[in-house]
C-alpha cells in the first residue's frame, strides 16, 4: 500500500516530519516500509505550456508545428508528433536541457528542417507507468483538464511533488490497507488523533427500498451487504485531484463513477462495486453461491464457467458479478450510464480466496476481503461514495440504505496485567505509560484493580488476546528501548535425521570426486519433465505457469542437468562434471498431492582432465561415470548389495551403454550414455548421466557396520581366463564365481578383456583375479584348488565357458 504523505498529512498532523524520517519511525513501530518513492526524482525543467496555435509540418504528414506559450516574452515553436495535439491545450513541456524519464536529456534541435525548442510530453515520458495513464492519453500527449499557470513546474499539478511511503504490509495488519488505517497507525506513533472528512449526505431521491430489493441466501458467507442508488449521474472524467490520488497508488482513472469507488477503497480500505442500475431489469439483487456450469463474463471480457464454491451477485436469475473479485460485463458502468447501484459488503475471506485463486483474478478488492476489512466502516464508506457521486457526477442520492444482511462482530474485551507486560518484555513501563499507549491507539480502556480492561475496536481484528496487546505496547513503546538479554532455559541439541545425513553424505562425496553442484528449475516442458523414465505418468501442469518452458513439475533431474550443460557449452565451457540433489514430483491422482521423491543425479561431458605435458587429454566414458557411482554407493553402504543390469527400456539412453541399478527388488536408478539421437537433437557431445532414487536407500535395511581386525595370515591370488559368448555379462560371471568359490573368497576383480579372430566369432576372453584369505589360518593349496575346481566346473556348465 502506497501511502501518500500529503494525503496522510490531511488526516494526521505530521509536524513537518521529513517523509524518510517518518518512514523510519513507522518501520521501528512494526510496519516495514519498503521504500519512499519520489515521483519527480531525476526530472527537471519540465513546465506547463499553453499551445497558442498549430499548423501541419510542411515536410511531414504526421508532425505538427506548435506555437507554445511558456510564460516568457515570446512563444516558442515545438514540433510534436502526437495525434491529439491541438490549439488552446495546456500541456507538459520539457524545456531544452531538461531531464525526462530514463535520464533522457532534451536538446534544441530541428525536425525535418523546422526548429523545435523542447518537447511536448506524454505522461509516460515523464515517468508514469502505462497501467495508470488514462486511456484517452495512452497514445498521445497529456492535456490538463483546465488552464494551469503557464511556465510553472508540472510536478505540483500532477501530484509528482508528493512522497509515497510504501508500506510492506504483513497479512495480520490488513487494517492499514487504507488511508484511515494508516492514519490511526501513524497517529498513535505521533500521539495524534486522526481527523477524517465528515460525511454529510443530503438524500433527496426516492427511498432506496422502492428502487431495489436485496436478498442474501448464504448468510454465513456474507456478514454484511448494503446497497444504495444514485440517480441521474453524468459520466465524465474525474477531477484532477482525484485522478492524482488514484495514479499515485497504481490505479488507472476510468470515469468519475468508477474512480469514486476506487478512491473510497484507498481511503477506507473498503471495496465497493458499482452496477449500472438500468441494466438490471428485475430491480432485484440476490447474493448466493453459483450453480453448476453457470456462466459469467467479467469486466476483462473473460468468460468463466463458475464453480459451486463461488459467491456471486445475481439479478435473481443470472450472475452479475463475482462477489468480492470482479464485476460482470453485463452490468458495467459505461458512458451511457445514468443510474448507479452501489454495493458495500463484507464477504467471507476463504470463499473469496478460493475464487481468486482458481480464476487468477487477484484484485485490490479480493486482497482486502481475503485479509479482512474494518466492519465498522462498511456503511460509512457507502455513504462517502454516494456523497462523492452527488458532488462529482451531479447525482441524486436515494433515501436510506437497503440492508440485505448485517451482523457486526462483538468488540473483544481483553484484560492486560501491567506486571505481566513488564515480565514478558523485561521492561519497567509504568501503568500510566501503558494507558497512554492504549489512548494513542484509540482503544477504550478502564482499570479493573491492578489490571486494565481494554475494548478492542473492530478495525483491529488482529487483536484478541493479551499477547496481542503486549505486542502493541512493545512496538509503540519502542523496540529499540527493550533491554537486550540472553535467552535462558533448557536447550535441545539439534541433529540431522537419517534422510538429512544421507543427502549430505552423498553431496559431500560427489564434491570430493570433483563434481560441481548445481540447482536447476523444478519446472520444465512436458517432454523434459517425463524424460529418462520407462513409464512416466503424465506430469503435473501448473494452472497458471509463468512461461510455457516452465509449466510442468519435473519427474527426473537429468533434464535439468542437460539444460545446464547446454548453458555451459554456449559459453565454451566444454568440460562439465555436475550433479544436483533435489526432489522430483510423481503424480498420485488428480485430487492428491504429488509424491516428492528425493533424487541425486550427475552428468559428465568433455574431457576427464585438463591436458598437460605429463598426460594426454582423455574423453570421459561410461566407466568413469560408473566408477563415481560405485564410490558413492560404497560410501552410502550399499555397493555390495547393488546389482547392475543391462538397461534397454529407457529411450533417452544408449541401449548398449546403460546399466540399471537394483537394490534388492527395487530399482535404484541408472548410469549410462545419453542416446545419440538426444545428443544430436540438443547438439551435445558424448554425455553420460546417472540418477539414483535416495528413497530406495532410505527404505533399505542395511547391515550394521562391524570393524574387522587386520588379517594375520597371508592371502592367495589365483587368475582365471575364460572364453565366453559376447552376451554373457561380467556380472553373471562374478555371480557364479562368488557362489562357488567358498567362504574364503574375499574379492573378484576383472583385469583383462580381449576379443579377436583367435578367440572366435562372437566370443571374448575375460580374465579374473580371485583373492582368497582365511582370517584364522593359513590357506593350503588343496583348499584353493578345490575352490577353483568348483568355480571352473560351474562356469563351464552354467555359462558354457572355456577355461584358457
Amino acid at each position: 500500500m502506497k501511502i501518500s504523505y500529503q494525503w496522510l498529512n490531511q488526516m494526521v498532523d505530521l509536524h513537518g516530519i521529513d517523509p524518510q524520517k517518518l518512514a523510519d519511525q513507522v518501520s521501528v513501530t512494526g510496519i516495514e516500509v519498503a521504500s519512499v518513492i519520489a515521483p519527480d526524482a531525476g526530472l527537471k525543467k519540465i513546465v506547463i505550456g499553453h499551445i497558442l496555435s498549430t499548423k501541419p509540418h510542411p515536410d511531414s504528414d504526421h508532425l505538427t508545428l506548435c506555437q507554445v506559450d511558456l510564460g516568457a516574452a515570446e512563444p516558442v515553436q515545438i514540433v510534436c508528433g502526437a495525434p491529439n495535439v491541438a490549439a488552446d491545450q495546456y500541456v507538459i513541456v520539457a524545456l531544452p536541457g531538461s531531464r525526462i524519464a530514463g535520464n533522457v536529456k532534451i536538446k534544441r534541435g530541428k525536425m525535418r528542417g523546422e526548429a523545435s525548442e523542447g518537447m511536448i510530453c506524454s505522461l509516460q515520458e515523464i515517468g508514469f507507468s502505462d497501467s495508470v495513464v488514462p486511456k484517452e492519453f495512452a497514445n498521445g500527449i497529456y492535456v490538463f483538464p483546465q488552464p494551469e499557470p503557464v511556465g510553472d513546474a508540472v510536478f505540483l499539478y500532477l501530484g509528482m511533488d508528493d512522497r509515497l511511503i510504501d508500506f510492506d504490509i504483513t497479512p495480520n495488519r490488513a487494517d492499514t490497507l487504507g488511508m484511515h488505517g494508516a492514519a490511526y497507525e501513524v497517529g498513535a506513533m505521533l500521539h495524534e488523533r486522526p481527523r477524517f472528512p465528515e460525511v454529510n449526505l443530503n438524500a433527496t431521491g426516492l427511498p432506496t427500498h422502492e428502487l431495489i430489493k436485496v436478498d442474501v441466501e448464504n448468510l454465513e458467507l456474507v456478514p454484511q451487504y448494503l446497497m444504495r442508488v444514485v440517480q441521474n449521474v453524468t459520466i465524465k472524467p474525474s477531477p484532477l485531484w482525484l485522478q492524482i490520488r488514484l495514479w499515485n497508488n497504481g490505479i488507472r482513472p476510468i470515469n468519475n463513477v468508477v474512480d469514486v469507488t476506487n478512491f473510497v477503497l484507498l481511503e477506507y480500505g473498503q471495496p465497493l462495486h458499482a452496477f449500472d442500475y438500468d441494466k438490471i431489469p428485475s430491480k432485484q439483487i440476490v447474493v448466493r453461491t453459483a450453480r453448476t456450469d453457470e456462466q459469467l463474463t467479467t469486466l476483462d471480457d473473460e468468460e468463466w464457467t463458475l464453480r459451486p464454491t463461488d459467491l456471486v451477485i445475481t439479478d435473481g436469475t443470472k450472475p452479475l458479478a463475482l462477489a468480492g473479485v470482479m464485476g460482470g460485463l453485463d452490468s458495467e458502468i459505461d458512458a451511457q450510464t445514468t443510474n448507479v447501484l452501489l454495493e458495500s459488503a463484507v464477504f467471507n475471506g476463504t470463499a473469496i480466496r478460493k475464487t481468486a485463486q482458481w480464476t487468477n483474478l487477484h484484485s485490490e478488492a479480493s486482497t482486502r476481503f481475503e485479509k479482512g476489512i474494518n466492519q465498522d466502516d462498511v456503511g460509512q464508506a457507502l455513504d462517502r461514495a454516494v456523497q462523492l457521486l452527488c458532488d462529482l457526477a451531479d447525482g441524486t442520492a436515494s433515501e436510506g440504505t437497503v440492508i440485505g444482511h448485517q451482523v457486526l462482530p462483538a468488540e473483544p474485551e481483553v484484560l492486560v496485567d501491567p506486571q505481566r507486560v513488564n515480565h514478558v518484555l523485561g521492561t519497567q513501563i509504568s501503568a500510566a505509560e501503558m494507558r497512554q499507549i492504549l489512548t494513542d491507539l484509540q482503544f477504550k480502556h478502564q482499570d479493573q484493580g491492578d489490571q486494565i480492561l481494554v475494548t478492542v475496536p473492530r478495525r483491529r481484528w488482529d487483536i484478541s488476546i493479551e499477547a496481542d496487546l503486549i505486542e502493541e505496547i512493545a512496538r509503540l513503546y519502542g523496540y529499540d528501548k527493550l533491554p537486550s538479554t540472553l535467552p535462558t532455559g533448557v536447550q535441545t541439541q539439534g541433529a540431522y535425521n537419517h534422510r538429512q545425513q544421507l543427502i549430505r553424505t552423498a553431496k559431500r562425496n560427489l564434491l570430493a570426486q570433483g563434481l560441481d553442484e548445481v540447482i536447476s528449475y523444478s519446472l520444465l516442458t512436458e517432454p523434459q519433465a517425463t524424460a529418462f523414465a520407462a513409464h512416466a505418468p503424465a506430469p503435473i501442469k501448473l494452472a497458471w505457469p509463468m512461461t510455457q518452458d516452465h509449466a510442468y513439475l519435473r519427474e527426473n533431474l537429468v533434464s535439468g542437468l542437460i539444460l545446464d550443460l547446454q548453458y555451459n557449452l554456449a559459453r565454451h565451457q566444454n568440460n562439465v562434471q555436475i550433479f544436483e540433489q533435489g526432489n522430483v514430483f510423481i503424480p498420485q491422482g488428480a485430487e492428491t498431492q504429488p509424491l516428492e521423491v528425493p533424487m541425486i543425479a550427475a552428468l559428465w561431458s568433455g574431457e576427464l582432465s585438463e591436458p598437460s605435458w605429463l598426460n594426454k587429454p582423455r574423453a570421459v566414458d561410461f566407466y568413469d561415470a560408473k566408477g563415481v557411482v560405485e564410490e558413492l554407493l560404497t560410501i552410502l553402504g550399499v555397493q555390495d548389495q547393488v546389482v547392475y543390469e543391462a538397461e534397454t527400456g529407457l529411450s533417452d539412453l544408449h541401449p548398449g551403454r546403460t546399466a540399471r541399478l537394483k537394490l534388492g527388488e527395487a530399482t535404484l536408478g541408472f548410469v549410462g550414455e545419453v542416446h545419440p539421437n538426444v545428443q544430436h537433437e540438443h547438439n551435445l557431445p558424448a554425455t553420460y548421466v546417472m540418477q539414483l532414487d535416495l528413497s530406495v536407500i532410505l527404505a533399505a535395511s542395511l547391515p550394521a557396520l562391524v570393524a574387522q581386525p587386520a588379517a594375520k595370515y597371508p592371502a592367495i591370488d589365483r587368475d582365471l581366463a575364460l572364453i565366453l559368448d559376447q552376451q554373457v555379462t561380467n556380472a553373471e560371471v562374478e555371480a557364479v564365481i562368488t557362489a562357488q568359490a567358498g567362504k574364503y573368497l574375499q574379492n573378484v576383480q576383472i583385469f583383462d578383456v580381449f576379443a579377436g579372430e583367435k578367440i572366435g566369432h562372437l566370443k571374448r576372453s575375460l580374465a579374473y583375479r580371485l583373492h582368497f584369505q582365511n582370517p584364522a589360518a593359513t590357506l593350503t593349496d588343496d583348499e584353493i584348488n578345490q575352490a577353483m575346481a568348483k568355480v571352473t566346473q560351474a562356469l563351464t556348465e552354467q555359462l558354457h565357458a572355456q577355461v584358457r
